[in-house]
């Protein structure tokens, strides 16, 4: 018998629902007001069962075009804050502080896999913060420990473009390896013990990354590349390297890199990521509030249950479980630190 939306519903209240990607913060809304704009925002994360939820800090604009900081002004950020990337990821990083303050007990920036779990067993939504491009150092690999202290557990080392630290995979960007400073900064991440989301890296970067003897890392948000779809979707043979090292790959819900904009799409490149990977390796990395489209019958986090429901349709409850949040649960216990 088919999984009832109640049902779902029951069990997204049971598992560790977990989305390892959302751009919320840059659009400056108030998490703690449930609103009809965009796509995240704790009441409706609370609605849905997420229990853990990765926020990541933007600070630099489409390549060739910019604007970041046009973008920050129209959306209300202080003045102080827009002045350059440091500042603004700063302000961002406040910004959830204070969210997470205001939920009256129900959502904290979560720094340790001992706090994640007490979160789970307290009915809260852990919040883990992440960077979309090392540029928001300002070329100081110093300052990695600085947001290590802040709560920021993990780094995508580029973004949309080449930036002082790498490559972008982002299309005309030249495939550039990591740079000197890049693996500064890779080590300085490494030693205070703060993951590499390899989301946006391009192919020669992200292997001077997965040659790291001891680097943990993952990737937050993409398609992957054996079930077709965009340019920054990641191979087979990357897909395997994330596995051995214990990393998942969040798979994206945007219908640019599937191929499609259907939720059977999603399920299509979840079902790869498997094959390859095994059950432990994949996740959900939604790119909420990305500047992407969803697929055909999502307008929000709301809607996620039926993705659990078509995944339901086709594996068992343990499997799904793993997918829709066990195995970024298992990642982050080990990787956010004691």
């Amino acid at each position: 018998m088919a999984a009832t939306p109640r049902d779902v519903l029951d069990l997204h209240r049971r598992w560790c629902i977990a989305d390892s990607h959302a751009d919320s913060l840059m659009w400056n809304r108030d998490l703690c007001a449930r609103s009809d704009e965009g796509h995240v925002d704790f009441p409706r994360l609370f609605d849905v069962g997420v229990k853990l939820q990765c926020f990541t800090l933007v600070t630099r604009g489409f390549p060739f075009i910019g604007g970041f900081e046009t973008f920050a002004a129209v959306r209300g950020w202080p003045r102080e804050a827009r002045a350059n990337e440091w500042t603004r990821a700063l302000w961002q990083i406040e910004q959830l502080e204070t969210f997470c303050a205001r939920s009256e007990g129900r959502a904290r920036v979560t720094t340790t896999g001992a706090a994640l779990e007490e979160n789970l067993a307290q009915g809260r939504l852990s919040a883990v913060l992440g960077v979309e491009g090392a540029h928001a150092l300002e070329g100081r690999a110093e300052r990695v420990a600085e947001l290590h202290a802040r709560g920021v557990r993990f780094i995508g080392l580029t973004h949309l473009s080449n930036n002082d630290a790498g490559g972008s995979s982002f299309p005309m960007m030249g495939n550039r390896p990591l740079s000197e400073l890049g693996h500064a900064v890779l080590g300085e991440m490494v030693r205070v013990g703060m993951s590499v989301d390899l989301a946006h890296a391009s192919e020669r970067t992200l292997e001077d990354i997965l040659a790291h003897p001891t680097a943990r890392y993952f990737s937050s948000h993409t398609g992957v590349r054996g079930a077709g779809g965009g340019w920054r979707n990641l191979s087979d043979d990357v897909l395997r390297r994330i596995a051995e090292r214990g990393g998942v790959v969040g798979i994206i819900l945007a219908p640019v890199y599937l191929g499609g904009d259907s939720i059977d799409d999603v399920v299509r490149h979840i079902e790869h990521a498997l094959d390859v990977m095994g059950e432990e390796g994949v996740g959900i990395g939604s790119d909420y509030d990305g500047m992407v489209a969803l697929p055909k019958g999502f307008q929000d986090v709301t809607d996620l249950p039926k993705l659990t429901e078509a995944l339901l349709r086709r594996h068992p409850e343990a499997r799904v479980e793993r997918v829709l949040g066990g195995n970024f649960r298992r990642f982050f216990r080990e990787t956010l630190g004691a």
